[in-house]
């Protein structure tokens, strides 16, 4: 039979700022561990005050949250604190039986109240010697002190959701012999559990896409700069410029480490250290970073390091290697690497903008499609942006790609092939001329219509044609109305560029859209 756990305590001091204000989300992290391990959750009992309780008064409000299912937990109506911590009393009576019962086999502390609201509960666990784990300088000190079985015990400063719940299904399982591994990735039964799985989680696409908004600030600082008597935000463009590697460094090690802000701060840490291998450099050092606090975690864990001294140990000690390697020696290859693709890229132009951009055009539509453009085109593009603030591959993209589509959307609102179509279309429509992006809007009508397969690849091809005729070089997921402002100074020849695309993605649609029809009557 599997292991059955309760879960005890309140929303405490130091607690209440670090997750512990919101039980909901605090215990969906407990739940999502202790499934990983094959342990049930059978018991809630969690007292969450309205502010910090280290100086809250007993009328303040509060509410006590239960078990409502399984790994569902709810809260109660709204009460003085003082009436919810009766509740909470009647709740530690009906934990001690069960523990009398041998119906709890150990009990994870959150803050808990060991001379008051849970002193039964725990002078059951004390007499049965059920193993106990849990966060709380003081309170845990008090647990010690009634004789329980304490098998982990640590402050909550510094901790997180994720590393106490780790922290103490690690103990339980290690006291009871059972093989876990931390669900550190997206909570579910997605997530990556397996030891080597850290390794699996690198996926530059979502480093690439989460880091898009810090691009898009920087082109937008840019573009404002130019505006008379906004000059000034030259000097916040080079900021920006400056932090794009700590920003994807960051973005790396939480998405590959699974730890939250602990990977965070390892990121931000190693980024910053790694500052002259630009974009690449931060990449690869928050890689590193990420696997580093992963490790360094589970070590701790395994040999039951206190929360705080956890975080710090991964956090600090993952982000300083990390940057101390990624400053000696990843950011010079990682420089010359960028600098290198760049050149490469700025030939191709040069040589011919013309035949470059109906290249990129008629291929980045099978890119997307075959999962090639967040793997080479996106990087790319990112690189041109981080030193320039635009990109000739996102003008491509938004020409030939979120145009295009647009196009095609304009075609089905004007003339559409089935019924259902013009409603479908016109949000898609919105959403393209309104963020640049969603091109995937296409993909029902391209991979329904050969005809209007390859209306769009012509019209994106004629999308690149008129990009490298007028050479213009800006971005993609922006608003189409500051996508020109946002350009290498070609405002009139990047709006040129989108409505021919536009127009060409809408005339061969409806042309295909009439085929279709007289072929079908």
């Amino acid at each position: 039979m599997g292991k059955k756990l309760a879960v005890i305590g309140s929303s405490g001091g130091n607690l209440y700022n670090q997750g512990g204000a919101d039980p909901a989300a605090m215990m969906k992290e407990v739940f999502t561990q202790a499934d990983s391990a094959g342990i049930e959750v059978a018991f809630v009992q969690f007292v969450c005050a309205s502010q910090s309780m280290d100086s809250v008064k007993q009328d303040a409000p509060a509410r006590l949250w239960k078990l409502a299912g399984r790994n569902v937990v709810a809260g109660s109506e709204e009460r003085p604190l003082a009436e919810i911590n009766e509740l909470a009393r009647e709740e530690d009576v009906v934990l001690a039986e069960m523990i009398k019962n041998g119906e709890i086999d150990g009990i994870m502390l959150l803050s808990c109240d060991p001379k008051d609201t849970n002193s039964k509960a725990l002078a059951a666990a004390a007499e049965a010697q059920i193993p106990v784990a849990g966060t709380g300088g003081s309170s845990m000190a008090d647990t010690q002190a009634l004789g329980c079985k304490v098998i982990a015990a640590s402050g909550t400063t510094g901790t997180t959701n994720r590393t106490r719940a780790v922290s103490a299904i690690a103990a339980f399982s290690k006291e009871w012999g059972i093989k876990y591994h931390p669900v550190i990735g997206s909570s579910g039964a997605a997530a990556a559990q397996a030891e080597g799985s850290v390794f699996k989680r690198i996926k530059f696409r979502g480093i690439m896409m989460s880091s898009m908004p810090a691009f898009i600030a920087m082109a937008l600082a840019l573009a404002l700069s130019k505006l008379p008597g906004l000059g000034g935000l030259a000097e916040v463009f080079d900021a920006l410029v400056g932090i794009i590697p700590v920003v994807v460094a960051a973005i790396a090690a939480k998405q590959i480490s699974g730890m939250e802000e602990v990977g965070i701060v390892a990121g931000i840490v190693s980024g910053y250290m790694a500052l002259d291998g630009g974009l690449i450099g931060g990449i690869v050092v928050g890689i590193l970073a990420g696997i580093l606090v992963y490790y360094i975690s589970q070590f701790c864990f395994t040999h039951k390091v206190p929360g705080t001294t956890t975080n710090i140990a991964a956090g600090g000690l993952g982000g300083l290697v990390a940057g101390l390697i990624g400053k000696y020696a990843i950011a010079p290859i990682a420089l010359a690497v960028g600098n290198w693709i760049k050149t490469v890229l700025d030939w191709a132009i040069n040589y011919n903008t013309v035949l470059a951009g109906v290249i990129a055009g008629f291929a980045i539509w099978f890119a997307i499609m075959g999962g090639v453009y967040h793997a080479a085109i996106l990087p790319i593009i990112l690189l041109e942006m981080e030193t320039q603030g635009f990109s000739f591959l996102g003008a491509v993209d938004l020409c030939g790609l979120v145009m295009v589509c647009a196009g095609v959307q304009l075609a089905n609102i004007i003339k559409p092939r089935n019924r259902g179509d013009r409603a479908a279309c016109i949000p898609n429509l919105f959403v393209n001329l309104a963020f640049g992006t969603f091109v995937e809007a296409a993909y029902p009508y391209m991979f329904g219509s050969k005809k209007v397969f390859g209306g769009v690849i012509a019209a994106s091809t004629i999308a690149g044609l008129f990009v490298g005729l007028f050479n213009v070089k800006c971005t993609a997921y922006v608003p189409c109305f500051v996508a020109p402002f946002v350009s290498n100074d070609k405002v009139v020849a990047t709006i040129i560029a989108m409505v021919v695309s536009v127009a060409a993605g809408c005339i061969f649609t409806l042309l295909a859209n009439i085929a279709d029809a007289k072929k079908e009557a």
